[in-house]
């Protein structure tokens, strides 16, 4: 089996996402936010069957671990209980998605998060989606402001509430950042990759997984800068006493594919152990377009991993035996969802 890790439902009911135009719009002119939209199921295979689901069958992917979308998120609009209602709308709908089908999408939440309210405020949300709707882990912001990170580093106790319940749920989260409202930064071109080098430096400077060694983090697009300067990391990690970064970060922290060129995840694969690198893909997403040089799309990910020097062994731990092990609930989950079928 081919598991994708980083799906997003970038091709969700054109009503959905006008609801949340109205409901944002609503918050600003102080008056109630307008009843959601109904959706059908139909509707609703719609834009999977025209969308993820083709891009999987023609690409030979298996199985994609879905949430809502990365940018769509929006931590920075509204306030806390706007976040709320968007994020229950948005996992209800992934939930509808996994329940559609079941052998093609597993669920992962975004959570309620808002700039400067504790992460607190998103336990109950989490603990929703992962015991009534099967979800297997969460996307988790670590700049809810949109750029002007205004909350405190992933190491500090402030966040402590929310990995005590991934912890207690065996849930891991991938660090995804939203939409940026910052212009000094383009959201898909630096604002997720800085999201993505800023979150591991974070925890390379905090003592975080000496107090939770259980938790699991997944860094999304490669890593960020971090393949690349796996030096400077490792030097700094010496000049601060550290442990190695094998033993300090390698255990906890783990990496996908979503680079989208053959070089880049040539880096990846030779600085980063293959038992911390995820298959993924982000397909119809943040790169939607075909390579000149090739022919074949950007996000068109696995034709790269195909290329790359691993060992059958090796090569199985990247498509489906990483994603078992650092998400725990995801074997019993796939069992549930393929039994239903």
């Amino acid at each position: 089996m081919i598991i994708d890790c980083h799906g997003h439902y970038t091709t969700s009911p054109r009503q959905h996402e006008a609801w949340r135009t109205d409901q944002i719009a609503a918050h600003k002119e102080g008056r109630a936010a307008p009843p959601r939209p109904s959706i059908t199921d139909d509707e609703i295979r719609a834009t999977i069957v025209n969308g993820q689901l083709k891009v999987q069958q023609e690409r030979g992917t298996d199985l994609t671990i879905f949430s809502p979308r990365a940018a769509g998120m929006g931590h920075h609009l509204g306030d806390a209980s706007t976040s709320e209602a968007w994020a229950t709308a948005c996992n209800e709908l992934i939930h509808r998605v996994c329940t559609l089908f079941p052998r093609n999408f597993i669920g992962v939440c975004m959570l309620p998060q808002s700039a400067r309210v504790s992460p607190r405020n998103c336990v109950a949300e989490l603990e929703r989606c992962v015991l009534q709707y099967g979800f297997v882990g969460c996307n988790l912001n670590p700049d809810p402001s949109g750029g002007f990170w205004q909350d405190p580093p992933l190491g500090d106790q402030y966040w402590y509430p929310l990995y005590e319940k991934m912890v207690e749920l065996d849930v891991p989260a991938m660090i995804h950042v939203s939409q940026a409202c910052n212009p000094a930064f383009h959201t898909t071109g630096s604002h997720y990759l800085n999201g993505d080098t800023a979150a591991f430096m974070q925890c390379l400077t905090s003592d975080l997984f000496k107090n939770f060694p259980t938790l699991k983090f997944v860094i999304p697009h490669g890593g960020g800068a971090v393949p690349y300067h796996w030096g400077r990391f490792r030097g700094i990690a010496q000049d601060m006493k550290l442990p190695p970064l094998t033993e300090h970060l390698l255990r906890n922290v783990f990496f996908d594919t979503c680079v989208y060129h053959l070089p880049g995840q040539e880096l990846l694969a030779k600085v980063i152990p293959a038992e911390n690198i995820l298959f993924a893909s982000e397909m119809i997403g943040a790169v939607r377009g075909i390579d000149p040089e090739t022919g074949h799309h950007y996000d068109d990910t696995k034709r790269y991993i195909e290329q790359l020097p691993f060992s059958a062994t090796d090569k199985s731990k990247v498509y489906e035996g990483n994603a078992r092990q650092v998400y725990g609930r995801l074997s019993a989950q796939i069992a549930k969802q393929f039994g239903r079928v």
